[in-house]
């Protein structure tokens, strides 16, 4: 069990590092498409109608990806400031329990986002043209992330094996390779 945890960690470090370069050149194109608007609107006086929804869309993407990344790094969803306060005999159940909540949600977002992915093929998003589910594809691939993130970080507190840290980190903090 502890060599099938640790080439899940391995797995999800990866991915992770996948994902983020993915959040972040959706962050970039988000940025020069809002560029093009601007100078489409003052520069050229024809403003682009498609930058707004254009826009939306890769918004969606990235911040589902994101918080997805954020999960897996502990960055996000917690209860950090609860942990501080509560007897060290509690603090591992707390954090057990916070990992079932997020495996919750997760599994939540992908139900209920495909319920949405559904129902919007039919839909158009104005001035794009292309299906309203489009909208909704980042929610149910942000709640598969998270549901594999949080069976992970599960398997890792139960098994004892530490997590494999992201190689990004040791870089920045001048560490070796890890």
């Amino acid at each position: 069990m502890h060599a099938f945890t640790l080439a899940l960690s391995r797995l999800s470090a990866r991915l992770t590092l996948i994902v983020l370069a993915l959040a972040g050149l959706g962050i970039l194109l988000m940025t020069a498409l809002i560029a093009w608007g601007v100078f489409g609107r003052f520069i050229l006086n024809d403003t682009p109608t498609w930058v707004e929804a254009g826009s939306l869309l890769l918004m969606a993407w990235f911040i589902f990806l994101g918080a997805a990344v954020g999960v897996r790094e502990s960055d996000h969803l917690g209860f950090e400031g609860l942990l501080a306060f509560i007897p060290r005999r509690l603090e591992a159940a707390l954090v057990v329990f916070t990992q079932i909540l997020i495996l919750g949600f997760g599994i939540a977002m992908v139900i209920y986002g495909l319920q949405l992915v559904e129902k919007g093929w039919s839909d158009r998003i104005p001035l794009i043209g292309i299906a309203k589910s489009w909208d909704y594809v980042p929610l149910v691939i942000g709640g598969v992330l998270i549901t594999f993130f949080s069976v992970e970080r599960l398997l890792l507190i139960a098994t004892g094996v530490p997590r494999v840290p992201l190689r990004i980190k040791a870089e920045r903090a001048g560490g070796g390779e890890l």
